[in-house]
């Protein structure tokens, strides 16, 4: 009988906390991560805001040394990752450390030490060059690092589907436990992207809201755009055998997973929302699920004018009639959109509304779209017994993921 693979961490650093305790008492009560746009000067742009984390703080988790060679979301993925390794009780040693995986995502990696590099070498010439600029980059180095850090030496991933990248990484740890290759996956993703290059590209694209305050809203009238976000989150992935064996605490079971590509446009979601409406269908079969079993959707929910109009209708698509019954919400409307760690951090609230029977809100919902028709958890909260989550993500190029999410017993 193929193995069941089960939840034993969580690590999170976002808009909205610096723990997993925190950022949950937030989003249950509906607390926005938006705030003025800090992380650089914002002269001559028309995006004021952002989504940015606020005290965080990374001595608990690295030495001064090891701070100033890594990339700041390279920092938030050590956060998360040793936040979900001690809430796992998981000890690693060399004689387990072959059988542990670690997958850490990244849609765009160092992209804050990319600029800043660039500019030295443009204005100070080559000597100016940082000389740990390459592995503060690189998309995989918050993989590597995390390894690094842990003594890890089962594969080491990061997965780059835009703002799947989360979501896809989790997936294919779950596939690599579901194989055999490993026993224990250290999955999640980290992003730090709100930087001026990419903040001027996104907004020059018309993907991002220019307004100061009620925004992102997602799947309202006057939804405008994403704000971007940035953080990390982390979960451990075990083998359910090897949970039990060593007595860990099992959080809920990863029932599936799956992906599928649009082969439509390089950014904007088939106005029909088709390959999303097939990733859920697949991901139910892998998790041996009905329609009628789920109980919540994570919504991908960026609060652009297509997206949350082409994920209602792949929603639609999917569950038939069974869509207008849903809680749906849209935890981006608090933590803004981070990349492609969102994916990971949108796991783990299905994880945690699973624990406590909480739906968390879609904040910012005043106008409803009469073509985002469905219920989207408006504004508060909703205390419900949740047995079977499931999360999108759709992403840049086409591609989207889905992770099924179900009650362990």
């Amino acid at each position: 009988m193929p193995e069941r693979i089960v939840i034993t961490g969580l690590g999170t650093v976002n808009p909205v906390g610096n723990t997993v305790d925190e950022t949950w008492e937030n989003i249950v009560h509906g607390v926005s991560g938006l705030g003025p746009l800090t992380l650089f000067d914002t002269s001559g742009f028309l995006v004021k805001v952002a989504c940015e984390t606020k005290g965080f703080d990374p001595t608990p988790y690295l030495d001064a040394r090891e701070i100033r060679r890594r990339d700041r979301y390279e920092l938030f993925a050590a956060a998360a990752a040793q936040q979900a390794i001690m809430q796992a009780g998981l000890e690693i040693n060399d004689e387990n450390a072959p059988r542990i995986g670690t997958v850490i995502s990244a849609a765009i990696g160092g992209i804050t030490s990319l600029e800043e590099g660039v500019l030295a070498v443009s204005e100070g010439g080559p000597r100016r060059a940082n000389p740990f600029l390459i592995p503060m980059l690189m998309p995989n180095g918050a993989a590597g690092l995390v390894g690094i850090d842990h003594g890890v030496k089962g594969p080491a991933l990061s997965i780059a589907s835009a703002c799947a990248s989360g979501q896809d990484g989790i997936g294919m740890a779950w596939l690599m436990l579901k194989a055999g290759m490993i026993d224990v996956a250290v999955a999640g993703a980290a992003e730090a992207a709100i930087v001026k290059t990419a903040v001027a590209a996104f907004d020059r694209m018309q993907a991002m809201s220019r307004r100061t305050e009620g925004t992102p809203s997602p799947f309202d009238r006057h939804r405008d755009g994403l704000v971007i976000g940035e953080g990390s989150a982390v979960m451990i992935l075990e083998t359910e055998s090897h949970a039990r064996a060593r007595k860990a605490n099992i959080l809920a079971e990863l029932a599936g997973y799956s992906a599928s590509a649009d082969a439509y446009h390089i950014t904007a979601p088939h106005e029909k929302g088709t390959g999303g409406s097939v990733a859920i269908g697949n991901a139910l079969t892998a998790a041996g699920a009905n329609l009628d079993d789920v109980d919540y959707v994570n919504a991908h929910g960026t609060g652009t004018v297509l997206n949350d109009l082409s994920e209602t209708r792949a929603i639609k698509t999917a569950f038939g009639e069974r869509a207008y019954d849903l809680a749906i919400s849209s935890t981006k409307s608090m933590t803004g959109h981070m990349m492609g760690a969102t994916g990971a951090l949108e796991a783990l609230f299905c994880v945690l509304a699973i624990r406590d029977g909480i739906i968390p809100p879609t904040i910012n919902y005043v106008d409803p779209d009469p073509e985002c028709d469905l219920d989207y958890v408006p504004n508060k909260a909703r205390e419900v017994n949740v047995e079977v989550a499931i999360t999108n993500a759709f992403g840049f190029g086409g591609h989207n993921a889905v992770l099924v999410i179900r009650k362990y017993s």
